[in-house]
């Protein structure tokens, strides 16, 4: 049998050797010290550049007491509401140095406050939780070992944990508004699963349809667990006009609706932009949350002890999926 070892990885020794100065001078020089003269600089990088040397991120942040890796736990990677938040960390990280580790729980409670003690595990220096599953207690916990921030509206809230959430009561306000001002009385809702959002979704749904005389006209249909057959039973009553409480049961409600019934989704993912009629959606700035939630969480390592909620104020962006009812 025969083979080749793989080869060492190259260490900052080999560099100073290759260059002929110090493991120090090296050191410094990676770094980009202005105590390393040009020309010795050039030839460190260029000795680390021939021998394929990289940096050790992890041994260089646990000198300074880190891993520089941030942990990010989120509800389902298929929802793109998400993975959408998920970018706004992971650029606001990158920036910062930090690297991002990702974990989901499948939309299942349990698994979530496994892989959540699991990040912790791992000696993240901190941890963003896109999801209102995790409970105050688990949270709480976690927030006692690292920095922990949760994007998304709590059950309650947990001592020590910073919040990031849009106010999902003024979003729906709009989607429903919206809808009535184009002369939709027979407004229904795909309501969600129960979590602290849906729940403020449709009591901004139900208070508009008071204020505008429709209240006769509520039709609250739960998605449960199979989102298409609520789509289609909601429809099958008959509304002209739908809002939903976020993209995907938009998008199922669009898929069993007839020519002519109006529907808002919630959260203007990406999805909103390629489906066909394209969908008028409330839009949540997952990015810009997701950014918040990181530099949240570095005031928390730069020594801030006060808890921080924000809330940001949604907006609703008008497309294709709305228009006056038809006669």
């Amino acid at each position: 049998m025969t083979g080749t070892r793989p080869r060492r990885r190259p260490t900052i020794v080999d560099v100073a050797e290759a260059a002929g100065v110090s493991k120090s001078l090296v050191s410094l020089a990676l770094r980009g010290d202005p105590g390393v003269s040009e020309a010795t600089g050039a030839r460190i990088l260029a000795a680390a550049d021939r021998l394929g040397y990289r940096s050790n991120r992890l041994a260089r942040g646990l000198v300074q007491g880190r891993t520089m890796i941030l942990g990010v736990l989120l509800t389902d990677l298929a929802n793109p509401y998400h993975t959408e938040v998920v970018a706004g960390v992971e650029e606001a990280a990158d920036a910062r140095g930090f690297t991002v580790l990702l974990a989901h729980g499948r939309r299942d409670r349990k698994r979530l406050e496994h892989q959540l003690d699991a990040l912790l595990q791992l000696n993240v220096d901190g941890v963003v939780v896109v999801s209102s599953w995790v409970g105050p207690r688990a949270l709480a916990d976690a927030a006692r070992r690292v920095p922990v921030v949760m994007v998304g509206r709590p059950r309650e809230f947990a001592p020590g944990v910073d919040t990031v959430a849009n106010d999902d009561v003024a979003g729906a306000r709009a989607a429903v508004r919206h809808l009535v001002e184009l002369g939709h009385t027979r407004i229904a809702h795909l309501s969600g699963s129960g979590s602290p959002s849906s729940r403020s979704r449709e009591e901004g749904y139900r208070e508009t349809m008071r204020e505008a005389g429709l209240a006769d006209e509520v039709l609250v249909r739960p998605v449960g667990t199979d989102r298409e057959q609520a789509a289609g039973a909601l429809v099958a009553a008959g509304p002209s006009a739908v809002f939903a409480v976020n993209d995907l049961a938009a998008l199922a409600v669009l898929d069993h609706a007839p020519p002519g019934v109006s529907v808002v989704g919630y959260d203007n993912t990406s999805l909103a932009e390629v489906v066909r009629p394209r969908l008028s959606s409330v839009d949540q700035p997952r990015a810009v949350m997701g950014t918040l939630a990181t530099e949240l969480l570095l005031e928390r390592m730069g020594g801030r002890t006060g808890d921080r909620h924000e809330v940001l104020t949604p907006t609703l962006v008008v497309r294709d999926s709305t228009a006056p009812p038809r006669p």
